[in-house]
């Protein structure tokens, strides 16, 4: 009788083999790039099939907005936790600035870059890359509303003031090649120096301040 014994595979139920093919394909959105994530790759990564993958993708194209879907919620979730309660919404504000450097955030920068570019071709990510978009509006004009509320931040129109730091940090991202060490500290801080200004904030509050405040 044979000592080896074979292997059995485990059979996994539908709603966590797509789980597993979401986050594989986000995993590889990350590191190398939406054009890279194809049945075939995703087959080879899981020791699956493609005809397993393209049974819950049947179209490529919807795998690749699903994978960017997931992975910027997950920077999203990471970046602005929905709930905190136990912290101000000042010390929630300056987690996010801090967060928003190093490699994790750099990979999620060239994620977006990638993504809007390839919206020119593929409505499938085009309208993920909307609802998204949306998303991190929302959260982010909800954390400074809870601070206008609380008395912490003073501005008229907290979602004004969010689209102003997104727009900020996107266009930092993509100037620099999604890498904040490779920019002016005066320059890298430029949506910290906007936030601050614009919730009356004092020079330093949200984040290390790269000199004195505006003279």
């Amino acid at each position: 009788m044979s000592s080896s014994v074979q292997r059995k595979r485990i059979r996994k139920s539908p709603a966590a083999r797509r789980a597993e093919i979401v986050a594989k394909a986000a995993e590889i959105a990350l590191s190398e790039g939406l054009e890279c994530i194809t049945l075939r790759r995703i087959g080879e990564e899981l020791d699956v099939r493609p005809g397993l993958v393209s049974h819950y993708f049947p179209s490529a194209e919807d795998l690749v907005a699903e994978a960017f879907g997931s992975a910027a919620t997950g920077e999203l979730d990471a970046l602005v936790p929905a709930e905190a309660p136990e912290r101000t919404a000042t010390e929630r504000l300056a987690d996010f600035f801090a967060r928003t450097s190093g490699p994790a955030w750099n990979d999620v920068s060239r994620l977006w870059i990638n993504a809007r570019h390839l919206t020119r071709y593929r409505p499938a990510l085009r309208e993920r890359v909307v609802h998204q978009e949306s998303a991190w509006q929302g959260r982010l004009t909800g954390l400074i509303a809870d601070g206008v509320a609380r008395g912490e931040f003073r501005t008229r129109d907290a979602s004004v003031v969010a689209q102003q730091i997104l727009v900020v940090l996107d266009g930092l991202g993509a100037d620099a090649g999604a890498d904040a060490h490779a920019l002016p500290p005066a320059v890298a801080r430029m949506a910290l120096d906007l936030a601050e200004r614009e919730l009356g904030l004092e020079h330093g509050v949200l984040g290390p301040a790269s000199g004195p405040a505006d003279d």
